[in-house]
């Protein structure tokens, strides 16, 4: 993985007819119904550690604007005591835990050892106490975490997905929140990618499929109505 590849934030790929057209053939095929949000909803902030979110590690690339995003999102959560799950990807100093074939697959993973800086949770997010950090080998936050258990422990019923990257951990993460039944709703401004084909194809295939791809105020407001 580069560091030099430019990020991925906004739709790009293919032209707004192209995109308009291919909805409709879905739309007419069955796919991309839409889903209720719930009344107890959790944030679930992916993989927004120093590893994904600074070029300079093997994994990362320019999240600023999807950073930015996030914080203005958490910020509302916070206020409305919306519950906050902030997931990072680390593996055994001496070994690869269970990520020993995707570790084969993404060997710019390797720099994502426990104890060390680009496990930590980007500092601009301002993880407070009280805000809870899964720890992940796998793409899905709910792969071998608990994540679903601990989501119904505190009562939640949907899910608002943040953070990296769109067509990998973000994309697991929505498709396992909807074999888990939580109704999940990824933020367009909140999720970004090293490049913009895959960043688009998966939003279209989530927004098809999995969850409902949704604005940032739109997410403010879910969480609003909450508090």
């Amino acid at each position: 993985m580069s560091a030099d590849l430019a990020p991925a934030a906004a739709g790009t790929a293919g032209s707004v007819d192209a995109q308009a057209e291919l909805r409709e053939r879905y739309r007419r095929g069955g796919l991309l119904g839409r889903l209720t949000p719930g009344t107890s909803p959790a944030v679930v902030v992916v993989d927004l550690q120093f590893g994904f979110t600074e070029p300079q590690y093997g994994p990362g690339c320019d999240l600023d604007a999807v950073v930015e995003s996030t914080n203005e999102l958490l910020a509302a959560a916070r206020e409305a005591g919306v519950p906050i799950v902030f997931t990072t990807i680390a593996f055994p100093v001496d070994g690869d835990g269970i990520g020993g074939t995707w570790l084969q697959k993404m060997p710019a993973m390797k720099e994502l050892r426990e104890g060390t800086r680009p496990v930590e949770i980007d500092s601009r997010l301002g993880m407070r106490d009280g805000e809870h950090l899964v720890v992940k080998q796998t793409a899905s936050a709910f792969a071998h975490t608990g994540l679903a258990e601990k989501l119904r422990d505190l009562g939640v019923d949907s899910v608002i997905i943040t953070g990296a990257t769109t067509s990998g951990c973000v994309r697991a993460t929505a498709v396992d929140a909807c074999a888990a039944d939580f109704p999940a709703f990824v933020v367009r401004e909140c999720v970004g990618d090293r490049e913009a084909a895959p960043h688009d194809a998966s939003l279209l295939d989530i927004d098809a499929k999995y969850g409902d791809v949704i604005d940032v105020q739109e997410a403010i407001r879910m969480v609003r109505s909450v508090g």
